[in-house]
């Protein structure tokens, strides 16, 4: 006999519970994307289709809606994002990095204007935006392990450098505050990446700075 315990039973809330959470998280991107960067509860539940009561069951505040929302964020990117091979010219990993990066960036654009008005009061959109940063520090030490091995005592200032040059805050820069293309963007990363790698020591830097 199945009671209320049964397996599939439990099995089928279990279900809907994940669909009727996917679906809020879907509709609270969807109107980030559509320029609504502070959605209320209100309207991330209508969009959803469910009440505003079930949002809250399912979310206790806007923390954790912030959590899961960027979970989805970070799946979305790992399923645009390519291997890039660290054996091919400097020229070509520098070219397909940046390519990349601009792509994904621009993935995450709506989500990350949004961050930006919130996260000075949000522990959990810092918490979102500190993985992203581990994320990208992870692909510059794995695809230009050679340059940086020959940067020395200079090496986690040039990690910096290139995980500075590869986030949001500088594409936004780049795309909102001087208003290029995405062509032009991604040239001028690029270029900085390219800047960077080709003087790991910092050698440039260095006689400019003990010349004055």
């Amino acid at each position: 006999m199945g009671g209320t315990g049964s397996p599939g039973r439990v099995d089928g809330r279990a279900a809907r519970a994940t669909r009727t959470r996917a679906a809020i998280v879907e509709a609270h991107l969807a109107l980030i994307a559509e320029g609504d960067l502070r959605p209320t509860g209100d309207r991330i539940a209508e969009r959803a289709g469910v009440s505003p009561r079930t949002l809250w069951t399912n979310f206790k505040d806007m923390e954790t809606l912030f959590e899961a929302s960027g979970e989805e964020l970070l799946r979305r990117q790992d399923a645009a994002w390519r291997p890039i091979s660290p054996a091919l010219p400097l020229a070509k990993r520098v070219e397909a990095y940046c390519r990349q990066r601009a792509r994904l960036l621009h993935l995450i654009a709506p989500s990350a204007r949004a961050a930006q008005l919130r996260e000075p009061l949000s522990p959990q959109l810092h918490r979102n935006r500190r993985k992203h940063i581990d994320r990208v520090r992870d692909e510059v030490e794995q695809l230009f392990a050679a340059e940086l091995d020959r940067a020395g005592p200079g090496r986690e200032q040039l990690v910096h450098a290139l995980v500075a040059a590869s986030m949001w805050s500088t594409w936004s820069m780049l795309r909102d505050g001087l208003g290029l293309g995405v062509g032009p963007a991604r040239a001028v990363m690029a270029r900085t990446v390219a800047a960077l790698l080709a003087d790991p020591e910092g050698q440039s830097l260095f006689r400019l700075v003990t010349d004055r």
